[in-house]
């Protein structure tokens, strides 16, 4: 195989790939369908023009006949007037349209023929193209069903280049989003720790450090100065409940249980008692 012919052997390929991606189906078959119903057409103008010719034949030989039957009775005319030359002449004539009588009903016959087989062929032309409709319009259904079938399959699995342009298209907006939002971090973060100034005030880092030592100074000395109050309160409060208890509560006999299953009798100061408890209370706070 020479250059050329592989140079217009990969071009007819490359095109022929080309027109197949670029067909569609429904188109093809509505145009096929077209084709076939131009050429049935056709056909019939066909089976008009050659039925118009015969019948031109007909009318021909009729006339013919007619001249047959006029050269007939001439003959005849002559023979009674004892003519033989002219009815000679007449029968000649008799029979020379007799010829052409013989001639066009050869012809007749021929067209004849012909107009039959294309009544034939078109008969069998009209009922493929009934076929070929048929096919048509449930092939054209099937594609069209096996193209929205196709296309919800590439739109639930993404592989559709719409689905795959969705697809980067939130990839993009995603990183977008995430590259904000770090960045907005990251100024939060660097405000915190004062290295941006704030344009509205006139303080820097170091003026905002000591303002918070300054603060969680005040509130530590407020706290030491509450738990001081509390504690005086709290001893003042033992000491009224103890002498009261001295004044006015006598001195109960408790008994403890022994070893032994007797009953011990003991005298206990009430008010001793709840001394120390209060002690206890105020060294666990």
């Amino acid at each position: 195989m020479g250059i050329l012919s592989r140079a217009s052997y990969v071009i007819r390929s490359k095109v022929n790939a080309v027109l197949n991606r670029a067909e569609d189906p429904t188109e093809t078959l509505d145009y096929s369908y077209e084709q076939l119903r131009d050429e049935l057409q056709d056909v019939k103008r066909g089976i008009a023009d050659l039925t118009t010719q015969k019948k031109r034949l007909e009318m021909q030989k009729r006339r013919l006949e007619e001249n047959v039957d006029k050269h007939n009775e001439q003959a005849r005319e002559a023979v009674r007037q004892d003519r033989d030359d002219l009815a000679r002449r007449a029968l000649e004539k008799k029979k020379a349209k007799m010829t052409q009588i013989e001639e066009l009903e050869g012809q007749i016959a021929d067209l004849q023929q012909t107009q039959d087989n294309l009544v034939e062929k078109k008969e069998t032309l009209q009922q493929r193209i009934e076929e070929f409709r048929t096919k048509k319009e449930t092939m054209k259904a099937r594609y069209e069903a096996a193209e929205a079938s196709a296309r919800v399959s590439e739109a639930m699995t993404g592989a559709g280049d719409e689905m795959e342009d969705v697809g980067r298209a939130i990839e993009r907006a995603e990183d977008r989003t995430q590259e904000m939002e770090a960045r907005s971090a990251a100024m939060d973060e660097l405000q915190d720790e004062g290295v941006f100034e704030d344009a509205l005030s006139d303080k820097d880092q170091l003026d905002r450090e000591l303002e918070e030592v300054r603060t969680s100074g005040a509130v530590d000395a407020e706290l030491d100065t509450l738990k001081a109050e509390m504690d005086a309160e709290e001893a003042e409060t033992a000491e009224g409940d103890g002498t009261a208890d001295a004044e006015t509560e006598p001195t109960e006999d408790v008994e403890f249980e022994t070893e032994g299953g007797g009953d011990v009798d003991v005298d206990v100061d009430e008010s001793e008692v709840e001394s120390e408890l209060e002690d206890l209370k105020s060294e666990e706070k």
